[in-house]
């Protein structure tokens, strides 16, 4: 029995030998396609990673006012409508207070950009607040 054991062992053993002196380099062929399918699937993510689960977008908004009075409200609103009319202003009730808030920002430096900007027209009390936005995302977002 031992003499069949050792004839297997060493006939295994030439030919572990054998097939690690065979293989000396291994080639590898990628297909260019793969770049462009990671890339997209980079861009995917990266979008995904900027909605909610309700497939809206994370962003910013300015809070102009949070006031229990309506009509303080709807006065601010007036006044955001007719100074700055191609933001978008949005009034929401959480009680006991209505709060008005305004613009649509992907970053939270743009919303700091235009704070300054209108920082002349309303000193203080404008707070930078994290919101869903309404965004539509640019053709080379997409893919």
């Amino acid at each position: 029995m031992k003499p069949i054991l050792l004839i297997v062992l060493t006939s295994i053993g030439f030919l572990c030998k054998g097939l690690a002196n065979s293989v000396d380099t291994v080639i590898v062929q990628k297909d260019s396609r793969l770049d462009m399918l990671v890339q997209k699937q980079a861009q995917a993510n990266k979008r995904s990673a900027m909605m909610t689960s309700a497939g809206l977008y994370k962003g910013f908004r300015l809070q102009m006012i949070s006031t229990p009075r309506r009509d303080d409200a709807t006065q601010m609103k007036t006044e955001l409508l007719n100074r700055f009319p191609d933001q978008k202003t949005y009034t929401l009730f959480q009680s006991p207070n209505f709060k008005v808030r305004l613009g649509n920002f992907l970053k939270r430096d743009d919303a700091e950009k235009f704070r300054a900007q209108i920082s002349k027209f309303f000193p203080k009390g404008i707070y930078i607040v994290e919101d869903t936005i309404e965004y539509t995302p640019v053709e080379e977002e997409l893919f």
